[in-house]
């Protein structure tokens, strides 16, 4: 293994939650490190060039190189992406949203980096997991994020009643989300899979102009009109 004062950083660089001014969310650090990184990791190379560009417009796009790493990209790959830590050049590893690493794919690369003695520099950013839980009144002390709930119905209520007994048995909020077009159905869902009392925290476009978090009772949550479709949203339930 080469000595670390060999290696290159691989710096975790937060993305906005959506169409804002990036500067509004994100601290001077992240642009700094835009501006020294030319080697990226990312999730799309077209939204990364143009986040890259909103942080720092005079960064010459001819000289960014970016890999994508998704769900198509195979495992054999991942050393080949971090081939220029290894040759001594800091990297950039982004998400689509938010912090890498984070019900995010980049994990695997973080793992990598630890495996081949890299450092890894994790940077300040919005997580909408974070920021919900922060602004729902729940358990902060105490919480899981559970990631994507199954699809089928069946097995969709039983998985949601399974999280209302471990939120009541261990006083542990739980956390998921859902694909955003499917989100009015998941609410639905959840409401009728739920007990009336059992509280329930909705928390839509994190720090975007159009930002909704409200928590209720999953009863009062059935006399409330609200409209998810296709808005990036965190559910968050927790049964008292």
């Amino acid at each position: 293994m080469k000595q670390a004062s060999f290696l290159g950083k691989l710096y975790l660089i937060p993305t906005t939650l959506g169409d804002v001014d990036p500067m509004d969310v994100l601290p001077q650090t992240v642009k700094r490190a835009i501006e020294f990184i030319d080697d990226y990791i990312v999730e799309n190379e077209k939204t990364a060039r143009k986040f890259v560009k909103s942080i720092h417009p005079e960064k010459i796009q001819a000289t960014l190189r970016l890999h994508s790493l998704n769900k198509h990209t195979e495992k054999s790959e991942h050393t080949e992406m971090i081939k220029p830590l290894l040759e001594g050049r800091n990297m950039g590893l982004m998400s689509e949203a938010g912090c890498p690493g984070v019900a995010d794919p980049g994990a695997v690369i973080v793992k990598l980096a630890h495996e081949k003695g890299i450092q890894v520099v994790p940077l300040v950013g919005p997580s909408s997991i974070l920021l919900a839980i922060m602004a729902s009144g729940m358990n902060g002390q105490s919480f899981t994020f559970n990631g994507y709930l199954p699809i089928e119905k069946s097995e969709k209520k039983a998985a949601l009643k399974n999280l209302e007994k471990l939120s009541h048995d261990k006083n542990q909020s739980q956390i998921f989300i859902e694909t955003p077009y499917r989100n009015n159905k998941m609410l639905e869902d959840i409401l009728q899979a739920v007990n009336s009392s059992t509280q329930v925290c909705i928390a839509t476009d994190i720090t975007l102009p159009t930002e909704f978090i409200k928590t209720m009772s999953a009863s009062q949550w059935k006399n409330t009109k609200v409209d998810l479709h296709n808005r990036p949203t965190i559910f968050i339930i927790h049964k008292m």
